[in-house]
């Protein structure tokens, strides 16, 4: 059987359970020994990165290389595209999501304290989020709506969006093609079953002292 290290309120293990759900995989998780970024947990997973993932003799680390690991694998249902451009094109949607609209929402993690907010970070991440959504929405134009390995990042990146919105009085413009996608993919039952035991998580990591 698989294992897959993991803390429960990370976004990264959370996108990549819909994979492992959507592809109807047995899988049980660990927590990092010694904790997220440890000593102990570093001389099992040299980087320290999570999700990592033990398949016999295999570990690997990344939930984008994980994912692909695990379609190539497993290519039943397909979670890539089967044309080279789209498969490509695929690839491009889910690096923005990585490398550019949630980056955006995670500077806002160290800002949830009522004691230390700053206002001008909230507005500055606002208009930078709104950006990165309009941008996404260009891109999302003409995309296929089977659930792809690309689209799995966006759907807990939105229930971030869902929590972080009212409870930082975020002024949040949402394409109306991406709100269209949205509820498409929310209706896939392995992105509905991840949302059901990942939100409350959320909600309770907003709401442990600390943050």
């Amino acid at each position: 059987m698989l294992t897959l290290y993991t803390v429960p309120i990370s976004l990264y293990c959370a996108k990549l359970r819909i994979v492992l759900r959507h592809k109807r995989l047995e899988w049980n998780e660990q927590l990092p020994p010694g904790g997220y970024g440890s000593n102990e947990y570093k001389k099992i997973v040299v980087s320290g990165n999570l999700p990592a993932l033990v398949d016999g003799s295999l570990l690997i680390a990344d939930s984008e290389a994980i994912a692909e690991y695990l379609e190539e694998k497993y290519p039943v249902p397909a979670m890539l595209p089967s044309e080279l451009t789209l498969r490509a094109k695929a690839r491009e949607l889910s690096r923005f999501h990585d490398t550019r609209l949630e980056p955006e929402i995670r500077k806002l993690f160290g800002n949830l304290s009522q004691d230390t907010r700053d206002h001008q970070l909230n507005k500055v991440q606002t208009e930078n989020i709104n950006t990165r959504l309009l941008q996404f929405s260009k891109i999302l134009e003409g995309w296929p709506t089977e659930l792809l390995l690309a689209h799995c990042g966006y759907a807990i990146t939105f229930a971030w969006l869902d929590e972080l919105i009212p409870l930082l009085s975020l002024s949040i413009n949402w394409p109306t093609n991406i709100l269209s996608w949205r509820k498409i993919i929310q209706e896939f039952p392995a992105v509905a079953a991840e949302l059901s035991d990942y939100r409350p998580k959320i909600s309770e990591w907003l709401v442990t002292p600390g943050h």
